[in-house]
Protein backbone atom coordinates (compact mmCIF):
# COMPACT_ATOMS: atom_id res chain seq x y z
CA UNK A 1 0.00 0.00 0.00
CA UNK A 2 2.81 2.39 0.84
CA UNK A 3 4.56 1.96 -2.56
CA UNK A 4 1.30 2.65 -4.42
CA UNK A 5 0.84 5.80 -2.37
CA UNK A 6 4.35 6.91 -3.23
CA UNK A 7 3.77 6.20 -6.91
CA UNK A 8 0.47 8.15 -6.83
CA UNK A 9 2.26 11.07 -5.23
CA UNK A 10 4.85 11.01 -8.04
CA UNK A 11 2.09 11.04 -10.63
CA UNK A 12 0.60 14.11 -8.98
CA UNK A 13 4.00 15.83 -8.97
CA UNK A 14 4.55 15.06 -12.67
CA UNK A 15 1.08 16.41 -13.46
CA UNK A 16 1.87 19.62 -11.67
CA UNK A 17 5.14 20.00 -13.57
CA UNK A 18 3.38 19.35 -16.86
CA UNK A 19 0.73 21.90 -15.93
CA UNK A 20 3.36 24.52 -15.03
CA UNK A 21 5.19 23.87 -18.29
CA UNK A 22 1.95 24.27 -20.21
CA UNK A 23 1.26 27.58 -18.43
CA UNK A 24 4.81 28.79 -19.14
CA UNK A 25 4.47 27.80 -22.81
CA UNK A 26 1.16 29.65 -23.12
CA UNK A 27 2.70 32.71 -21.46
CA UNK A 28 5.65 32.53 -23.84
CA UNK A 29 3.32 32.34 -26.84
CA UNK A 30 1.38 35.28 -25.49
CA UNK A 31 4.62 37.29 -25.08
CA UNK A 32 5.68 36.40 -28.61
CA UNK A 33 2.32 37.54 -29.96
CA UNK A 34 2.62 40.78 -28.00
CA UNK A 35 6.15 41.33 -29.34
CA UNK A 36 4.92 40.68 -32.87
CA UNK A 37 2.12 43.16 -32.32
CA UNK A 38 4.61 45.75 -31.04
CA UNK A 39 6.82 45.20 -34.07
CA UNK A 40 3.85 45.67 -36.34
CA UNK A 41 3.12 48.99 -34.59
CA UNK A 42 6.73 50.11 -34.99
CA UNK A 43 6.71 49.14 -38.65
CA UNK A 44 3.54 51.17 -39.18
CA UNK A 45 5.11 54.21 -37.52
CA UNK A 46 8.25 53.83 -39.62
CA UNK A 47 6.17 53.46 -42.76
CA UNK A 48 4.24 56.64 -41.96
CA UNK A 49 7.51 58.47 -41.21
CA UNK A 50 9.03 57.32 -44.48
CA UNK A 51 5.89 58.41 -46.32
CA UNK A 52 5.97 61.83 -44.61
CA UNK A 53 9.64 62.30 -45.57
CA UNK A 54 8.90 61.25 -49.14
CA UNK A 55 5.90 63.59 -49.40
CA UNK A 56 7.77 66.54 -47.87
CA UNK A 57 11.25 65.91 -49.22
CA UNK A 58 11.62 69.32 -50.86
CA UNK A 59 10.41 71.22 -47.79
CA UNK A 60 12.72 69.26 -45.47
CA UNK A 61 15.64 69.88 -47.82
CA UNK A 62 14.91 73.62 -47.87
CA UNK A 63 14.65 73.77 -44.05
CA UNK A 64 17.93 71.91 -43.54
CA UNK A 65 19.58 74.09 -46.16
CA UNK A 66 18.30 77.24 -44.46
CA UNK A 67 19.63 76.07 -41.09
CA UNK A 68 23.05 75.37 -42.58
CA UNK A 69 23.12 78.79 -44.27
CA UNK A 70 22.08 80.49 -40.99
CA UNK A 71 24.84 78.65 -39.10
CA UNK A 72 27.42 79.67 -41.70
CA UNK A 73 26.25 83.28 -41.51
CA UNK A 74 26.55 83.29 -37.70
CA UNK A 75 30.01 81.70 -37.71
CA UNK A 76 31.20 83.85 -40.60
CA UNK A 77 29.69 86.99 -39.07
CA UNK A 78 31.48 86.42 -35.77
CA UNK A 79 34.79 85.70 -37.44
CA UNK A 80 34.83 88.18 -40.29
CA UNK A 81 32.62 91.00 -39.01
CA UNK A 82 32.17 91.11 -35.23
CA UNK A 83 35.73 90.20 -34.30
CA UNK A 84 37.36 92.91 -36.46
CA UNK A 85 34.69 95.39 -35.36
CA UNK A 86 35.39 94.61 -31.69
CA UNK A 87 39.10 95.15 -32.27
CA UNK A 88 38.44 98.45 -34.02
CA UNK A 89 36.10 99.61 -31.22
CA UNK A 90 38.64 98.66 -28.57
CA UNK A 91 41.34 100.64 -30.36
CA UNK A 92 39.08 103.67 -30.72
CA UNK A 93 38.21 103.58 -27.02
CA UNK A 94 41.85 103.50 -25.90
CA UNK A 95 42.24 107.25 -25.39
CA UNK A 96 38.80 107.61 -23.78
CA UNK A 97 39.93 105.09 -21.15
CA UNK A 98 43.17 106.99 -20.63
CA UNK A 99 41.25 110.25 -20.10
CA UNK A 100 38.99 108.40 -17.65
CA UNK A 101 41.96 107.16 -15.66
CA UNK A 102 43.23 110.70 -15.10
CA UNK A 103 39.72 111.97 -14.17
CA UNK A 104 39.28 113.98 -17.37
CA UNK A 105 35.66 112.89 -17.49
CA UNK A 106 34.43 115.38 -20.07
CA UNK A 107 37.16 114.38 -22.52
CA UNK A 108 36.57 110.72 -21.79
CA UNK A 109 32.89 111.15 -22.48
CA UNK A 110 32.99 113.39 -25.56
CA UNK A 111 36.42 112.72 -27.00
CA UNK A 112 39.16 115.09 -28.00
CA UNK A 113 40.07 116.03 -31.58
CA UNK A 114 40.36 112.82 -33.58
CA UNK A 115 40.14 110.71 -30.44
CA UNK A 116 36.58 109.46 -29.88
CA UNK A 117 34.94 109.44 -26.46
CA UNK A 118 32.67 106.85 -24.91
CA UNK A 119 29.58 108.39 -26.48
CA UNK A 120 31.17 108.07 -29.94
CA UNK A 121 32.09 104.45 -29.32
CA UNK A 122 28.50 103.64 -28.36
CA UNK A 123 27.16 105.35 -31.50
CA UNK A 124 29.70 103.83 -33.90
CA UNK A 125 30.05 100.32 -32.47
CA UNK A 126 26.71 99.63 -30.82
CA UNK A 127 26.83 95.81 -30.91
CA UNK A 128 30.40 95.37 -29.71
CA UNK A 129 31.73 94.55 -26.23
CA UNK A 130 33.51 97.90 -26.14
CA UNK A 131 30.24 99.75 -26.74
CA UNK A 132 28.61 97.83 -23.90
CA UNK A 133 31.33 98.63 -21.37
CA UNK A 134 31.26 102.23 -22.64
CA UNK A 135 27.80 102.53 -21.05
CA UNK A 136 29.36 101.93 -17.64
CA UNK A 137 32.16 104.41 -18.30
CA UNK A 138 29.68 107.02 -19.55
CA UNK A 139 27.53 106.56 -16.46
CA UNK A 140 30.48 107.13 -14.14
CA UNK A 141 31.59 110.14 -16.20
CA UNK A 142 28.15 111.74 -15.90
CA UNK A 143 28.13 110.97 -12.16
CA UNK A 144 31.41 112.83 -11.70
CA UNK A 145 30.22 115.69 -13.92
CA UNK A 146 27.10 116.12 -11.79
CA UNK A 147 24.54 114.95 -14.34
CA UNK A 148 22.96 112.33 -12.10
CA UNK A 149 19.94 111.56 -14.25
CA UNK A 150 22.17 110.75 -17.22
CA UNK A 151 24.39 108.69 -14.94
CA UNK A 152 21.41 106.62 -13.79
CA UNK A 153 20.21 106.21 -17.38
CA UNK A 154 23.50 104.79 -18.67
CA UNK A 155 24.33 102.72 -15.60
CA UNK A 156 20.86 101.13 -15.60
CA UNK A 157 21.37 99.99 -19.21
CA UNK A 158 24.71 98.37 -18.46
CA UNK A 159 24.83 94.63 -17.65
CA UNK A 160 27.78 92.42 -16.82
CA UNK A 161 28.76 89.13 -15.18
CA UNK A 162 32.04 90.55 -13.90
CA UNK A 163 32.02 90.73 -10.08
CA UNK A 164 34.10 93.88 -9.71
CA UNK A 165 32.56 95.86 -12.57
CA UNK A 166 29.04 94.78 -11.63
CA UNK A 167 29.57 95.85 -8.03
CA UNK A 168 31.07 99.16 -9.18
CA UNK A 169 28.00 99.78 -11.36
CA UNK A 170 25.59 99.43 -8.43
CA UNK A 171 27.87 101.44 -6.18
CA UNK A 172 27.88 104.32 -8.69
CA UNK A 173 24.13 103.94 -9.27
CA UNK A 174 23.50 104.20 -5.53
CA UNK A 175 25.74 107.28 -5.34
CA UNK A 176 23.71 108.97 -8.10
CA UNK A 177 20.47 108.33 -6.21
CA UNK A 178 22.03 109.71 -3.03
CA UNK A 179 22.98 112.91 -4.85
CA UNK A 180 19.37 113.24 -6.04
CA UNK A 181 18.10 112.68 -2.49
CA UNK A 182 16.37 109.42 -3.47
CA UNK A 183 17.73 107.46 -0.53
CA UNK A 184 15.35 104.48 -0.74
CA UNK A 185 16.48 103.85 -4.32
CA UNK A 186 20.07 104.22 -3.19
CA UNK A 187 19.50 101.51 -0.57
CA UNK A 188 18.02 99.23 -3.24
CA UNK A 189 20.98 99.80 -5.57
CA UNK A 190 23.60 99.20 -2.89
CA UNK A 191 21.85 96.02 -1.75
CA UNK A 192 21.73 94.75 -5.36
CA UNK A 193 25.48 95.28 -5.68
CA UNK A 194 26.09 93.38 -2.44
CA UNK A 195 23.75 90.48 -3.23
CA UNK A 196 24.59 90.00 -6.91
CA UNK A 197 28.31 90.77 -6.98
CA UNK A 198 29.72 89.88 -3.55
CA UNK A 199 33.51 90.10 -3.41
CA UNK A 200 36.09 90.96 -0.75
CA UNK A 201 37.14 94.23 -2.39
CA UNK A 202 33.88 95.99 -3.32
CA UNK A 203 31.38 94.59 -0.84
CA UNK A 204 32.76 96.25 2.35
CA UNK A 205 32.88 99.59 0.51
CA UNK A 206 29.23 99.30 -0.57
CA UNK A 207 28.18 98.06 2.88
CA UNK A 208 29.70 101.15 4.44
CA UNK A 209 27.80 103.38 2.00
CA UNK A 210 24.63 101.46 2.77
CA UNK A 211 25.12 101.93 6.51
CA UNK A 212 25.57 105.69 6.10
CA UNK A 213 22.36 105.92 4.04
CA UNK A 214 20.50 103.95 6.73
CA UNK A 215 21.75 106.50 9.24
CA UNK A 216 20.46 109.32 7.03
CA UNK A 217 17.09 107.59 6.87
CA UNK A 218 17.04 107.24 10.66
CA UNK A 219 17.06 103.44 10.43
CA UNK A 220 19.68 103.03 13.14
CA UNK A 221 19.06 99.31 13.72
CA UNK A 222 19.75 98.58 10.06
CA UNK A 223 22.79 100.85 10.06
CA UNK A 224 24.23 99.05 13.10
CA UNK A 225 23.63 95.60 11.56
CA UNK A 226 25.31 96.72 8.35
CA UNK A 227 28.38 98.03 10.12
CA UNK A 228 28.58 94.88 12.23
CA UNK A 229 28.63 92.75 9.06
CA UNK A 230 31.72 94.66 7.96
CA UNK A 231 33.32 94.16 11.37
CA UNK A 232 32.60 90.41 11.41
CA UNK A 233 33.13 89.49 7.76
CA UNK A 234 35.71 91.95 6.43
CA UNK A 235 37.88 92.87 9.44
CA UNK A 236 41.13 93.00 7.43
CA UNK A 237 39.86 95.54 4.88
CA UNK A 238 40.28 99.30 5.15
CA UNK A 239 36.58 99.57 5.98
CA UNK A 240 36.84 96.78 8.54
CA UNK A 241 39.72 98.42 10.40
CA UNK A 242 37.85 101.73 10.55
CA UNK A 243 34.32 100.51 11.26
CA UNK A 244 34.35 100.66 15.08
CA UNK A 245 33.91 104.42 15.11
CA UNK A 246 30.83 104.09 12.89
CA UNK A 247 29.42 101.43 15.20
CA UNK A 248 30.13 103.66 18.20
CA UNK A 249 28.45 106.63 16.49
CA UNK A 250 25.26 104.66 15.80
CA UNK A 251 25.19 103.20 19.31
CA UNK A 252 25.50 106.74 20.72
CA UNK A 253 22.55 107.88 18.60
CA UNK A 254 20.50 104.89 19.72
CA UNK A 255 21.17 105.65 23.40
CA UNK A 256 19.78 109.17 23.18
Amino acid sequence: MAPQTAFFQKRITFAEVFKNKKIALMSKKKNVKQAEKNLEGIEQVLTRSEQFIEDNQKTITYVIGALIVALLIIVGGNRYYLKPLNEEASADMYYAERFFEIDSFSLALNGYGTYPGFLNVMDDYGITKSAKIAKYYAGVCYLNLGDYDAAIDYLSKFKTDDLLVGAAKYSALGDAYVELGELSKAVSSYKSGIEKYENNFSTPIILKKLGIVYEELGELDQALKTYQIIEATYPETTEGRDIKKYIGRVESKMSL
